[in-house]
């Protein structure tokens, strides 16, 4: 779901001075050039790096599929098309933050090391080193010419909204969407299917 326009209406919500540019003429003669500039730059600085994300999507095929077994990492890379030696890398971090436990040999595998209730998408993404930030100066308040840009608490502010919104997300409640058990069905059909033409 696109959350740019709710993301958009807080922004303005929470700075006074944005519901006072239309008196100046500032909003209203391009509202909507100012509306896509913004979806524009929210886009792009608030992006999930590649491992953050791929880290999210190992954890939530671990917790639809190691109800009754430890899920190996081939399998979840047959799954997702993520390859092995990157979830190697992940699966090490989420392991060492205690997120995950592994069993060795035959068999062998990853299983949530909690249930799945306890843990938020949030916990995942921090697990793995990333985070969500949508100031320019990555939180150190050195934006513009060493020194706090402008805008730089507005963005502080969005980056805390975003991380308490990934922080009410578990993986527990993902387990239970119609849409991620629709596409963890298909991602599971079409793996028997790959392995009957082996």
């Amino acid at each position: 779901m696109n959350r740019l326009p709710s993301a958009i209406a807080w922004v303005r919500r929470q700075v006074p001075m944005a519901r006072s540019l239309p008196r100046l003429g500032c909003l209203a003669a391009e509202p909507a050039s100012f509306q896509n500039r913004v979806e524009k730059s929210t886009v792009r600085v608030m992006r999930l790096t590649t491992k953050g994300r791929y880290a999210v999507t190992a954890m939530l095929d671990v917790a639809l599929h190691a109800a009754d077994r430890p899920i190996s990492l081939a399998e979840i890379a047959d799954r997702q098309g993520i390859s092995r030696p990157y979830l190697e890398q992940i699966f090490g971090r989420l392991k060492r933050a205690g997120l995950v436990e592994s069993w060795r040999g035959p068999g062998g595998g990853y299983r949530l090391s909690t249930d799945p209730e306890n843990v938020s998408v949030a916990d995942v993404i921090s697990a793995v080193g990333e985070g969500v930030d949508a100031t320019r100066c990555g939180g150190t308040g050195d934006c513009q010419d060493g020194e706090v840009c402008l805008t730089h608490e507005l963005w502080s502010d969005l980056s805390m909204q975003i991380h308490l919104f990934l922080s009410r997300i578990t993986l527990g409640s993902l387990v239970c969407r119609g849409d991620v058990l629709s596409v963890a069905r298909r991602q599971d059909i079409g793996n028997l299917i790959a392995a009957r033409h082996v």
